[in-house]
């Protein structure tokens, strides 16, 4: 019982870094800071690592909670932080107009 409590807290908090990572994309983010071209790209290559992160973590969770484990979780949380991440330009291609 305990377990399922810690489980569900987890899956709640984890859930909301989640949510704050699939909001706007780190290109929309910037675009209403006023940077330089070096300052802007460096903000949005940390905001795609927290995305990934933020991702990962869930993703892990719902692959732990559907049991899978070895290469089928691997594969699984790939693809869902893929999905999850899905629409972001890695940095190096940003083109710096916006």
């Amino acid at each position: 019982m305990l377990k399922h409590v810690f489980v569900v807290a987890a899956i709640v908090l984890c859930a909301s870094d989640f949510a704050l990572a699939a909001g706007p994309s780190c290109e929309a983010q910037v675009s209403d800071k006023k940077l330089s071209f070096s300052a802007r790209a460096k903000f949005i290559h940390k905001c795609q690592i927290d995305a990934k992160e933020a991702a990962a973590k869930v993703c892990t969770i719902q692959a732990e909670d559907q049991k899978l484990a070895g290469a089928a979780k691997t594969s699984f949380v790939k693809k869902c932080v893929k999905s999850a991440t899905k629409g972001e330009r890695p940095v190096n291609t940003y083109s710096g107009i916006g």
